[in-house]
């Protein structure tokens, strides 16, 4: 199978999208088969494409994908362009949905993509409602956004969702057929790891750890996270925590939480403490509001159950890979967990083992690989496109 690689960013930088777009690209050379990755460059508009990077973050993401759908007649010019240099049988794209716009194949090819969550959704949902929007974007922008959606979906052969949740919210909004829109949980943001021989033992006579992972303290819910830990100490409890990705502010400080602002998984150092906290740590408390979490993914691969809100397509099955609190549970809600899981340690060990279950048979991109693999070869098998 000869698959055409389409997104924004290439997936050869290993840091954007938090890995996931490089994952997705690895997935597909592994078990789908030979993989070209399509120019990232807007012809005529290139200039303006690298001046963007010239910005901060914050607005050049606000505004790249914003100008590729205003410019896509001339940015899909290239696209088509390397298109007819070499015969594909799929067109891949992932999260950059705006790289679809105005392309015009110059041969009939199926066309799939997938990503954590689509603009329209994300902003409708308890996740968008909780960071917000200025007015010109909710009543001048994300309409035209929402329509330009709506092409670029319903033209497609299918639309691969990690989630439940994204599949149910797109579905309606966007007239997706059954036929389209598939479910394909995504991967963990690293290689496997070898199972742990038996589980983590918890006991109120060692210390229990907890993990937040994340850049953003706050997104994270590290605070919830920090007085989880506090509550737990009140009752008697020695409760560590340990924090991976970001530092928290001072009034979150204490000589029983330890921090790792940034961990390089491709330095051998700090590979084994990312690998050392993961395998020591008894639960990831982490009540973010998110569309997916590749953290949660991770901690499954090592074993670890996951504490967190059961908002957006967060990938944590109530009592297999951890529990979903509902919205707005505080600290008390998750230091009531620890203690149940405390009362009852052969409970405790059969949640370890099945969140490392799900890891093995969902939550990996072999697994994904396998299943996208499976779902393109049916789909060129029956001829290929369905969309309406």
């Amino acid at each position: 199978m000869k698959i055409a690689y389409l997104c924004d960013i290439s997936p050869e930088h290993e840091q954007p999208y938090s890995g996931g777009n490089a994952r997705i690209y690895r997935a597909l050379q592994d078990h789908v088969g030979a993989v070209d990755i399509l120019p990232q460059t807007w012809g005529a508009a290139e200039p303006l494409r690298r001046a963007l990077y010239a910005l901060p973050d914050g607005i050049n993401l606000r505004l790249r994908w914003r100008l590729h759908l205003l410019l896509a007649p001339i940015i899909a010019r290239s696209i088509t362009q390397a298109l007819s240099a070499k015969r594909y049988d799929v067109v891949f794209g992932a999260y950059s949905f705006q790289s679809f716009a105005a392309l015009k194949t110059p041969y009939p090819v199926l066309k799939a993509f997938t990503s954590d969550a689509s603009f329209t959704v994300y902003k409708r949902s308890e996740i968008g409602a909780n960071f917000g929007s200025s007015w010109m974007s909710r009543k001048l922008l994300d309409p035209l956004t929402l329509r330009a959606e709506r092409a670029i979906y319903r033209k497609l052969d299918l639309a691969l969702w990690p989630s439940d949740w994204l599949k149910s919210e797109a579905d309606p909004l966007y007239g997706l057929s059954p036929q389209q829109s598939v479910v394909v949980p995504w991967g963990a943001n690293i290689d496997t790891p070898q199972a742990e021989a038996r589980p983590l033992p918890l006991s109120k006579e060692s210390p229990v750890n907890l993990l937040v992972v994340g850049r953003d303290w706050q997104a994270k819910g590290g605070p919830i996270a920090f007085d989880t830990m506090t509550l737990l100490r009140a009752a008697g409890i020695d409760v560590r925590l340990t924090v991976i990705g970001t530092t928290p502010p001072d009034c979150h400080h204490s000589p029983y939480v330890t921090v790792h602002p940034a961990l390089d998984k491709t330095v051998p150092r700090e590979r084994a403490l990312f690998e050392a906290a993961f395998r020591q740590a008894h639960f990831l408390v982490q009540p973010s509001f998110e569309s997916w979490g590749f953290a949660f993914c991770e901690a499954a691969a090592y074993s670890l159950p996951s504490l967190c809100l059961a908002v957006g397509g967060v990938p944590v099955q109530d009592g297999i890979t951890g529990h979903n609190l509902p919205p707005g549970a505080d600290a008390a809600a998750f230091a009531e967990i620890v203690h149940s899981y405390l009362k009852a340690p052969e409970r405790y060990a059969a949640l370890r083992q099945s969140a490392r279950a799900d890891f093995e048979q969902n939550l990996n991109w072999d697994a994904w690989g396998r299943k996208v693999h499976d779902l393109l070869k049916a789909r060129l098998a029956a001829g290929g496109q369905t969309a309406q």
